[in-house]
């Protein structure tokens, strides 16, 4: 005669046979309500650590456990910020910076977009190119603000220019890897269909890699700030960069932290810009799935 057995869950078995009741989980059993409350702490805990780290600096600085003339307390940073901005200085320095970015990353996307299309596409170029633009892919891009400062002099093109390579070289390699990634169920059903040229283009190629080039697009983000704020570190006399590598060379301790606060919230801004497009203009990705559906 078996052993009554006793499951993980409660349940009691007395026979051979055995029951297993599972217990449904609390986003099975009220899923918006579980949802929400996932998302509340979420919030909580993204605006809470700042707030408590930012409180902890406060503290420091105001009882002088840190030296305030390399760490001066948030309290200071944030009257310095309020100085600049009244002067204008912080404005124009942020517009500087965001123009630039602008202006290169419409170049890099465009140029990269047409390179990673036609090397995916024809396996001639791929065979051509491929080669030499994954080796100057590994060049890291500031070493060539040099020759471009040769070429170009000095003033905002060089600066435009590295930015542009910059985006170009993450663009190209998201969308050609997108391309070799593509479903081979969805080329077999364009071609049932008879669906060819700019039609398979876009209805089967254009969505298909749209998820990946727009994670391309959120790293290229954020290689462009790096590339612009270090390329101002060294040319021109404005744009956030600039106003960094210059308080520290006069010692203001102050405007350097405005300085990088101000390319910290930058980068989060755009990036945010961009997961929001992306989020309406892919709804099919898997992670905005995964997100439309709260898991």
């Amino acid at each position: 005669m078996s052993a009554p057995i006793t499951t993980a869950t409660g349940a009691v078995s007395t026979g051979p046979r055995t029951s297993i009741l599972i217990a449904p989980r609390p986003q099975e059993t009220d899923p918006d309500r579980f949802f929400r409350s996932r998302k509340r702490t979420a919030a909580i805990l993204g605006l809470g650590t700042p707030i408590v780290l930012l409180l902890a600096w406060q503290v420091a600085g105001m009882t002088n456990a840190v030296d305030v003339r390399f760490f001066p307390p948030p309290s200071a940073i944030f009257a310095e910020a309020i100085k600049m901005i009244e002067s204008g200085r912080l404005f124009g320095d942020l517009w500087a910076t965001v123009r630039s970015i602008l202006f290169g990353y419409a170049l890099g996307l465009v140029t990269g977009i047409a390179t990673g299309t036609l090397l995916g596409l024809s396996r001639w170029a791929r065979a051509a190119l491929e080669p030499m633009l994954s080796a100057i892919y590994t060049i890291p891009k500031l070493a060539i603000l040099p020759l471009l400062l040769l070429i170009f002099g000095l003033g905002e093109l060089p600066k435009i220019l590295l930015i542009a390579l910059g985006v170009f070289f993450v663009i190209w390699v998201s969308v050609l890897e997108a391309l070799d990634d593509i479903q081979p169920a969805y080329v077999e059903a364009a071609h049932i269909f008879n669906i060819r040229g700019w039609a398979r283009f876009r209805h089967v190629l254009i969505p298909a890699i749209l998820p990946q080039l727009f994670t391309g697009i959120r790293i290229a983000l954020g290689t462009s700030v790096l590339i612009a704020v270090g390329t101002e570190f060294v040319n021109g006399d404005e744009g956030i960069g600039f106003r960094i590598w210059h308080s520290w060379s006069l010692f203001q301790a102050g405007q350097m932290y405005v300085g990088i606060v101000a390319v910290a919230l930058m980068g989060f801004l755009l990036t945010a810009l961009v997961k929001f497009l992306g989020s309406k203009l892919v709804p099919w990705a898997p992670r905005e799935s995964r997100r439309a559906s709260g898991n």
